[in-house]
């Protein structure tokens, strides 16, 4: 219903250490992936809200989370296939962070990986692969991104206005993207997740957007 901005980039750890310096997040762990230009992560769903929360009263312009129609309008870009690159998971390296042969080498997780190498075995810097035709990075892989919706298992009854459901079971939060440990299945442009607001995970992070005049 209204034009909207959204971050080119996932919010990085470089991005975030503002904050903490500022006083205004607490110290996030990089589980040893680095830092930098990297995505941030361990960072919960309130934790999130209050980064964009920070950087409004610090730029006096209201950032907030995507709303899960939002976020899905902007992976897609004009797509209509499983992935805003196509459907075929074995492309996705060059587009992705995802559990490829680089991250089976080193972590051997029990589940699928993509039949390709992105070179990765974690979080990659922001920015590392093709971005979608929307210029948006890292829409897919990399790190799961918290959105603003409580939790509904399908959209009957959703807001048909792109704004965020605020209903359901607001206990838990959407997850959307998928991330690099994410296996072929789950790292689809209308694969969701969830998860409670209070959660932090290794491979979950967030990005933020801007409502437009």
């Amino acid at each position: 219903a209204k034009s909207f901005a959204v971050g080119k980039y996932e919010v990085t750890f470089d991005e975030w250490n503002e904050c903490v310096r500022d006083k205004g997040c607490a110290p996030a762990k990089d589980e040893g992936y680095g830092q930098g230009r990297r995505p941030v992560i361990n960072v919960s769903y309130e934790q999130a809200v209050g980064y964009a929360e920070w950087l409004s009263d610090k730029t006096g312009k209201k950032y907030r989370l995507l709303t899960e129609a939002e976020w899905e309008y902007a992976a897609r870009a004009g797509s209509d296939k499983a992935r805003y690159w196509g459907n075929s998971p074995d492309r996705a390296c060059q587009f992705a962070n995802v559990y490829d042969l680089t991250g089976k080498a080193k972590h051997k997780f029990d589940w699928e990986n993509f039949n390709c190498d992105d070179g990765y075995a974690e979080t990659a810097p922001v920015g590392s692969f093709k971005p979608n035709a929307f210029g948006l990075y890292d829409m897919l892989g990399n790190v799961w991104e918290w959105v603003e919706d409580c939790w509904n298992s399908n959209y009957e009854g959703a807001p048909t206005n792109g704004s965020a459901w605020s209903t359901g079971d607001c206990s838990r939060r959407v997850l959307r993207g998928g991330g690099w440990s994410g296996i072929p299945a789950r790292v689809r442009s209308a694969n969701r997740g969830n998860s409670e607001p209070a959660e932090r995970y290794s491979y979950l992070g967030f990005r933020i957007a801007r409502t437009l005049p």
